[in-house]
Order: structure tokens, then sequence, then C-alpha cells
């Protein structure tokens, strides 16, 4: 666990790598995207509509960084953002640049209260 908060729902409240880095992919992952939200780059890469400016923002993030966040083509999503993993380098690198804490294992230890005590039935 990340800050005892599972992967999916730490990314479900943050959104940060797709507001902080270019999301370019080989053209062709961008076949089954809506062809509006991808632009060239170059003849053989492409990118997300919204990641290749001085601040960027991926056209299919919906919601509020940090607060509750979703990718409105999550299916369809490039390689690039399937290699970004809660608690990773590059998603505490997004999450430092939007002010967001950093998500750390934490070791859950379940203590046994029953050692000394005996069952009520």
């Amino acid at each position: 666990m990340l800050s005892q908060i599972s992967a999916q729902d730490a990314c479900l409240s943050c959104g940060a790598c797709c507001a902080f880095f270019r999301v370019s992919f080989y053209w062709a992952e961008g076949e089954p995207m809506p062809q509006d939200w991808v632009e060239p780059l170059t003849p053989v890469y492409s990118c997300m509509k919204g990641t290749n400016q001085a601040q960027p923002r991926c056209i299919a993030l919906q919601g509020e960084i940090g607060k509750s966040v979703s990718c409105s083509m999550y299916q369809h999503r490039s390689s690039s953002c399937k290699e970004v993993h809660a608690g990773d380098e590059q998603c505490e690198k997004a999450r430092a640049a939007h002010k967001l804490i950093p998500l750390i294992d934490v070791e859950i230890i379940h203590p046994s209260n029953d050692e000394d005590f005996e069952q009520v039935v």
C-alpha cells in the first residue's frame, strides 16, 4: 500500500502526471483515440492534445488535480501513460510539481490483540 491508500485510489485522487508530462507515443497508438485529441509531433510520434505546452494538461483528464480525477479514455490510453505507476519516480516528480505530498511505501502491522485474553463465545 502507498500511504495507506491503494495505488488505484491514489491515482483517482491525484492526476498530477496527466498535467505535468508530455504524453507522446508512436502515432499508431492514437488510432483508437478521438482524432481531435491527438496532435502530431514528428512523422513517427504523436502526443495527447494539451500536453505539448509550457503548462501541460491532457485533454482526457477530467476533474481537479489532487482532489478527484479520471481519464475519459482510460481503456485506450497510450503506452507512455501505462508506464507511470503510483509512487514511482515519474509520479513523485509530477506530484512535487503540483505540491502534493509524496506517496511512500508503508508497512502495515496487524497486531494480534487476543494473545493474552480469553475469547468470548
